[in-house]
């Protein structure tokens, strides 16, 4: 099976930052989305956090399983706590300089009537000294389709800085 990528909208934050990343009006026509993330957050400390919201939706995304290493120690979990997608980290002004976390979420079947899965991969470093790699995956636990989607930092008054980037592509699978 053929799958073809269709960029739908990016969003380039521009100077002064952004307190929140949003890609709204998704139209059903695609098998699944694909979000490319690079970013960064403005508060002091080594890992910023954001959140991810379905159309608006303050809650009903389930952790599922979750692998994260910093290179020395590697952890592992699976649950069911609700929202536990608010934890995808990023580098924060402690960081190195001028580097991005890389973000793909991927949510297949999203315009289905059924609960939508999702996976997600992430890489950031700490300050020169760590690599992190998480994998997620989950379940938004509604049948409405998926027609925006917000992501927004988790610290009170954070904002994704310059030159942080999300595009949201529509993938088609054609025989």
């Amino acid at each position: 099976m053929a799958n073809t990528y269709v960029a739908i909208s990016t969003v380039e934050v521009s100077s002064g930052g952004t307190a929140s990343i949003e890609f709204n009006t998704i139209v059903g026509t695609y098998t699944d989305l694909l979000i490319k993330v690079s970013a960064r957050q403005d508060a002091a400390g080594t890992n910023g956090q954001f959140q991810i919201r379905f159309n608006g939706s303050s809650g009903s995304i389930y952790n599922r399983f979750k692998l994260y290493g910093d290179g020395s120690s590697a952890v592992s979990n699976t649950g069911s706590s609700e929202n536990s997608f608010q934890y995808i980290d990023v580098p924060r002004t402690d960081s190195t300089a001028s580097t991005f976390g890389n973000i793909d979420i991927y949510i297949p079947s999203y315009a289905g009537s059924t609960n939508k899965s999702i996976s997600i991969e992430a890489v950031t470093e700490q300050a020169g000294v760590t690599a992190y790699t998480e994998i997620y995956t989950g379940v938004w636990q509604s049948t409405e389709a998926i027609t925006s989607i917000t992501l927004t930092p988790m610290g009170s008054g954070e904002k994704f800085v310059q030159y942080s980037t999300a595009t949201l592509y529509g993938i088609k699978n054609t025989v």
